[in-house]
């Protein structure tokens, strides 16, 4: 069994979000009126509570830029091998696999970007536009967009700024035309991608502190569910929602243990502090089963 010590989840934008220039080079029913795959409702009936919950998971959910970076300072090497495939844009033509891809490339542009890979930084940049084109979000991934990263490419953080600020724009065009339901694919898209990644160098470097980054989704996709719930009136959300509850049957294995009570007494103003810790215990068999059932899953969404 290894013991983990829980980290607080982090916040920052979201996959999209990172989550997704000759710009082109890459490759329902239900209880709600939807627009055929979309997620949306056109009813109009979306309530201040549902907003007010989404956006409050939308901050929940670490950004996949944080889980590279955590990655990147692991010294565990970059593997292009663990990214989706730019061949495979073309084959997403329905509105929710466009949005799910998006977040996948947007989590491969994040790597990319903080392992330095700057040429292939800007080819998963064009493959987040053609996504986005498709979307009615291209603002947010154009010309403008590439030319930015092509004069900031040797500065790593302007890099990682300008990646957070298109997807924070695209969210943002989304919110405001009433689309929340497609933001959610993008932000499902991404954070199954990152873990994915995850999975895939934990395995081949066994690195610990990647197991950690691993575990600690367990909180993650707590507040990812609920917010696919939400929207599991179109069949794609649907879909997608379904099977992340199977995956969260896994994670609901890993046990939360607190440690003893310790104190701590502050030398300057004489205050005695108490308080407890609290660790993770995941088995290398919740991390296989964790392992297989990502990789299935993003198979069937990146296909």
């Amino acid at each position: 069994m290894i013991s983990i010590r829980r980290r607080p989840v982090f916040t920052g934008f979201v996959s999209l979000l990172v989550l997704t220039a000759g710009l082109t080079s890459c490759g329902n029913s239900g209880k709600q009126d939807v627009d055929n795959g979309t997620g949306e409702e056109k009813s109009g009936t979306s309530s201040s509570g549902k907003d007010t919950l989404v956006q409050t998971i939308f901050y929940s959910v670490p950004s996949p830029i944080e889980t590279a970076s955590l990655i990147q300072k692991t010294g565990v090497p970059y593997n292009k091998d663990f990214l989706n495939d730019i061949q495979n844009v073309p084959k997403y033509t329905t509105t929710g696999s466009k949005a799910l891809n998006l977040g996948v490339y947007g989590t491969d542009l994040s790597f990319t970007s903080i392992y330095d890979q700057t040429q292939e930084s800007m080819i998963y940049l064009k493959c987040a536009n053609n996504l986005a084109n498709g979307l009615g979000i291209s603002n947010a991934f154009g010309e403008e967009t590439a030319n930015r990263l092509d004069a900031n490419k040797n500065n790593r953080d302007s890099l990682l700024g300008i990646i957070s600020e298109s997807f924070w724009q695209a969210d943002s065009y989304l919110k405001d035309s009433e689309r929340p339901g497609t933001s959610s694919l993008i932000i499902a898209g991404g954070w199954i991608e990152a873990v994915y990644i995850a999975t895939k160098l934990q395995s081949s470097s066994k690195n610990a502190e990647i197991t950690t980054r691993i575990a600690e989704q367990k909180f993650t996709l707590e507040n990812l569910v609920k917010m696919l719930k939400r929207y599991d009136f179109d069949a794609t959300i649907a879909d997608v929602y379904k099977d992340l509850i199977d995956l969260k049957t896994v994670f609901d294995q890993i046990s939360l243990v607190k440690s003893p009570s310790e104190s701590s007494k502050d030398p300057k103003t004489g205050i005695t502090t108490i308080g407890s810790k609290s660790k993770l215990n995941i088995t290398p068999e919740q991390l296989k089963a964790i392992s297989d059932k990502i990789e299935i899953l993003r198979a069937k969404i990146t296909k």
